[in-house]
């Protein structure tokens, strides 16, 4: 199964009022098994993006686990995302008290606490092993949460608490 399989799914259940809990259990997207938080966060949210689509295009979503693990501060400072985002996580590090000033409402509410407070994200990014693309490369990938690691970049640059290890979803092959 490849994220252009779910991007006409993901579209109408947006648009529907089961929204992600009608998507997240129908039969194609509940046989990954994946946890929920990465499915509403990659799949849910991205599926029918062209930047992903472009990006990921060519992994097999059947053949990828799921785990969560602390990752050292110093890999997320020099952590990629895919190329149709290639700077985006330094524009977002430019000004990291923007970013986490005007995430205040909704499901942001809470976020400028998490910072002051633990020096971390209030909700785990996505991380894929760069084994899974093509061409396979060595190391990690930030495949969705970057604006969470610009912040991230930018208060560790201006010296604002910062924790040393952060939690995160790390995609990996299944075999």
């Amino acid at each position: 199964m490849k994220l252009a399989d779910l991007a006409g799914l993901a579209l109408s259940w947006r648009e529907n009022a089961n929204g992600f809990e009608g998507f997240r259990t129908s039969a194609i997207v509940s046989s990954l098994r994946w946890p929920a938080d990465v499915v509403e966060q990659f799949l849910y949210d991205h599926a029918d993006n062209g930047a992903f689509l472009r990006d990921y295009e060519n992994i097999d979503l059947s053949t990828v686990r799921w785990e969560f693990t602390a990752v050292p501060v110093e890999e997320f400072m020099v952590i990629s995302t895919g190329a149709s985002d290639g700077d985006c996580i330094e524009e977002y590090a430019a000004d990291p008290d923007h970013w986490v000033r005007v995430r205040n409402r909704g499901i942001h509410m809470g976020v400028a606490e998490c910072w002051e407070t633990h020096g971390t994200w209030k909700r785990w990014p996505i991380l894929i092993d760069r084994t899974l693309l093509d061409p396979p490369e060595p190391g990690l990938q930030l495949l969705e949460g970057r604006t969470r690691v610009g912040v991230m970049r930018g208060r560790r640059r201006q010296g604002a608490f910062v924790a040393e290890r952060h939690l995160a979803w790390v995609g990996r092959p299944s075999s």
